[in-house]
């Protein structure tokens, strides 16, 4: 074990994707860019790829966000955008940049739908689906507000939040169950930042599986998930 002054202080950044998945994120933006309605003249082939995503990202979100506050809401969504926006946000590497795709999803399809699609490419999905998934589960999480001069939430906060708690318990016991299971190493390093390891947050039965986790990132031979561990157990424990 790191003693206290052998751990890192800040975190690195994660390291980019293993597999190169961006030929069929490309397709899937500009398949949504046609769905959102947004002028192909305005999205030529790139010549600079990652600026060529930034404005297809941003163009997507805001057809979906305005079409999401139309007068008849979600109502007025159309179902057959829901699959490939939450795909490409599982195949956009930057853990950043996915939060252009996410959040329109919640706002057009409600943060639990959102929620338990990507759980479900965290529990079943390929090992690159599965770890878009955890890289995409960040910005789900619900933005909790305060009463003023105090740590009570407010009500409707505390009723947000409250709404999907057990999603939040469900991803928590997924990531720990797939990170043991997988050794997949782009998964590992996207699913750790994200992972519970504070063993009192399991039930008794799990508990030791978190020991487990820990174990196997601080033996592993990746600097990443070594670095990352030892700050998290610090901070959680």
């Amino acid at each position: 074990m790191a003693s206290t002054n052998d751990t890192p202080a800040t975190f690195e950044p994660l390291p980019e994707p293993t597999v190169d998945r961006s030929a069929a994120y490309h397709a899937l933006l500009l398949a949504l860019l046609e769905l959102v309605g947004a002028e192909s003249s305005n999205f030529e082939e790139p010549d600079n790829h990652l600026f060529w995503r930034h404005r297809a990202r941003r163009s997507i979100g805001e057809g979906v966000t305005r079409r999401a506050k139309h007068p008849t809401g979600a109502r007025g969504m159309p179902d057959e955008w829901f699959e490939p926006l939450l795909r490409a946000a599982v195949y956009e590497p930057d853990p950043s940049f996915n939060r252009q795709l996410v959040e329109p999803a919640i706002a057009a399809f409600g943060r639990r739908r959102v929620q338990v699609a990507l759980i479900d490419y965290l529990d079943t999905g390929a090992p690159a689906d599965a770890a878009g998934a955890a890289r995409a589960w960040y910005w789900t999480s619900v933005g909790v507000r305060y009463l003023p001069g105090t740590t009570t939430m407010t009500p409707e906060s505390a009723a947000e939040f409250e709404a999907v708690s057990d999603l939040r318990e469900r991803y928590r016991l997924t990531a720990l169950r797939r990170f043991l299971a997988d050794d997949d190493l782009d998964l590992r390093r996207c699913i750790l930042p994200g992972l519970t390891l504070d063993p009192q947050m399991y039930p008794s039965q799990m508990r030791d599986q978190v020991t487990q986790a820990v174990q196997i990132a601080r033996t592993s031979n990746d600097h990443y998930l070594r670095h990352r561990v030892e700050i998290q157990v610090k901070r959680e424990r």
